[in-house]
């Protein structure tokens, strides 16, 4: 796998919450250290909501993984952004500079539409990162990169399962994977970031990144073969070219290892015996 010039960004965030933000907005008059005003959101947001998950607008990026497609969907790179130091204004940067450097490849995510995207135009707001060619001020609306439809600039799978929001994806990413017989959630998810993070576990954190951009990438090249840009027989072949790819470079990532290990084979009913 040669690094050619990448037609396609299939990536993937995590995210912690800025504790300091939260102690200063939330709890102004109790003087919490960010760890504790972290967890009292997230007690509150327990009870209110079912869910500890605090709002990206409390958020900032400590990994991103992305994957770089060529024009013949071909995965060519999977790498981590600002390794081994995964600082979120570096990441910010990187991020958005190398969609720029790139020639800004359509974005593919999964959900990304809701979370992955607000999150990282907020963060570049943060950290005071111009993205011009992404906000496009006096572009036609329906050429905007940032329009819902712009699925040139953006590609949301999940969008596209959906149609855009007409029906629920129930399962999200885990189950869409699955139906395709790759690993989706393992070891960790995306409830366990925040602890894992304050326990400085932020390889484990970027390799589960990269798991998820695996799950995406699959789903995305499922994706190519509903919009009749791809046989499906040409699908399984590039699916078994990264494959040996991936235990190639299984040595040096153990993220792979254990992907590889969850890993089946579609079960492809036009060829499979009944």
């Amino acid at each position: 796998m040669s690094t050619p010039a990448a037609r396609y960004f299939v990536f993937d965030i995590e995210s912690v919450a800025d504790g300091a933000l939260v102690s200063r907005l939330r709890y102004p008059d109790e003087q919490l250290d960010p760890a504790e005003a972290v967890a009292r959101f997230r007690e509150e947001r327990l009870k209110q909501t079912n869910s500890d998950f605090i709002p990206y607008t409390y958020q900032v990026p400590i990994s991103i993984a992305v994957g770089k497609v060529a024009a013949d969907y071909c995965l060519r790179e999977l790498v981590v952004l600002d390794a081994p130091h995964f600082r979120p204004h570096a990441i910010t940067k990187d991020f958005w500079r190398g969609w720029e450097a790139y020639q800004q490849p359509t974005l593919v995510s999964f959900n990304g539409r809701t979370f992955d995207i607000p999150l990282l135009e907020l963060a570049a707001f943060r950290y005071g990162v111009g993205i011009p060619a992404w906000i496009a001020e006096g572009a036609r609306p329906y050429e905007s990169p940032r329009n819902r439809y712009n699925a040139t600039a953006h590609l949301d799978l999940q969008e596209m399962l959906t149609n855009f929001g007409a029906a629920r994806f129930n399962g999200g990413l885990n189950l869409a994977a699955n139906i395709l017989g790759k690993p989706g959630k393992m070891a960790v998810h995306g409830d366990m970031v925040q602890d894992m993070y304050e326990e400085g576990r932020l390889v484990e954190i970027n390799d589960y990144c990269r798991c998820d951009v695996l799950d995406t990438y699959f789903i995305f090249l499922r994706s190519r073969v509903l919009a009749g840009k791809i046989t499906l027989e040409r699908e399984q072949e590039i699916v078994m070219e990264v494959k040996d790819w991936l235990t190639g470079e299984a040595e040096k990532v153990k993220a792979y290892q254990t992907y590889l290990a969850n890993w089946q084979d579609w079960g492809n009913p036009w060829t499979d015996s009944v």
